[in-house]
């Protein structure tokens, strides 16, 4: 059976078309920061396409981890900000791993209190996962306000991290760069777990054939609580590089970023992970470039996107296959 490397032409394609239409330096830039707003966007979107191709739950809170990982990054990168040496790049990415990794850690395990309470109650029926998940959404807002306040909160983006530098006579942004190679990292990890473990064997196999699996005396429900766990923390891993990349945290950080989430996971397939990471970096790249061709345009450039891809292949770019 032939692999389709159609979807995989896209990127390069869509990229090399925008060259002659700008300077090589505008080019690059946009091309970076695209990737890096790409990488961001498949953090917080990958955790979500495996709930919903997996558990086949529509979870509209998804945004609240969002959140809550963005306002842990406020609170922890504030925190350690007086610390160590703000002239050490190594001390200026000690930080923001601190950062990321107790987003991750408390998104998912408010992600694993979330699906006992919340989620497993309505497995099965769409209608009340979208209106118990929406009303779960503005809770965790409600919440959110309690904690930490309703005004926006500056983030206190490690020093080093703030600048740039110059690559082919384009302003690179620290930061972005460190986006792009914590996006890859985290693809990498995901595509070698799902592929090349046990654990991604049961995942992939539950996606395709749940019934299968359960025959075969696998505990699905087991699957389904971890899959859950680290889609949520993964969307705080997502929270915090996105807050400190907007450096002004609100409360409806989230919540803002859960359209362009879905149009993510339904351009790249639901259920994949290699869809996501495509769908992500496309999208970021379609907005920044339409974003500084035609910012008219802009707003609406993801919707034409997902159209297009959709006449195209009505399923995503990778789609997943069930039974």
């Amino acid at each position: 059976m032939k692999r389709d490397l159609t979807p995989w032409l896209l990127l390069p394609i869509v990229a090399l078309a925008m060259l002659p239409l700008m300077s090589f330096s505008t080019w690059l830039t946009l091309t970076i920061a695209g990737a890096a707003m790409g990488m961001m966007l498949f953090l917080m979107a990958s955790g979500l396409t495996l709930v919903f191709g997996l558990m086949d739950v529509m979870n509209f809170a998804h945004g609240a981890f969002i959140t809550l990982g963005a306002y842990l990054a406020v609170t922890v990168l504030g925190r350690l900000s007086g610390w160590g040496g703000p002239d050490s790049l190594a001390w200026n990415l000690a930080a923001l791993a601190v950062a990321v990794t107790t987003g991750a850690i408390a998104t998912g395990a408010v992600g694993a209190v979330f699906e006992r309470v919340i989620i497993r109650r309505v497995y099965g029926s769409h209608l009340q996962q979208i209106l118990i998940t929406m009303g779960g959404l503005i809770v965790a807002g409600q919440l959110v306000i309690v904690l930490w306040g309703a005004q926006p909160l500056q983030v206190a983006k490690p020093v080093l991290l703030r600048g740039s530098f110059l690559l082919g006579g384009a302003a690179i942004e620290t930061y972005r760069l460190v986006a792009v190679v914590l996006g890859l990292l985290v693809f990498g990890i995901a595509y070698l777990v799902l592929n090349r473990t046990r654990i991604g064997l049961l995942v992939r196999a539950g996606v395709e054939n749940r019934e299968m699996v359960e025959a075969l005396g696998f505990r699905i429900e087991r699957l389904f609580v971890a899959v859950f766990v680290a889609g949520a923390a993964l969307a705080g891993i997502g929270g915090v590089m996105w807050g400190g990349y907007q450096e002004v945290v609100t409360a409806t950080i989230g919540d803002e970023m859960t359209v362009l989430i879905f149009i993510v996971i339904i351009i790249g397939g639901l259920g994949s992970v290699t869809g996501c990471f495509q769908a992500a970096v496309l999208v970021g790249l379609t907005t920044n470039y339409v974003g500084y061709l035609t910012p008219k345009l802009a707003l609406g450039s993801n919707i034409a996107l997902m159209v297009l891809v959709l006449l195209w292949r009505p399923r995503g770019l990778f789609p997943v296959a069930k039974q």
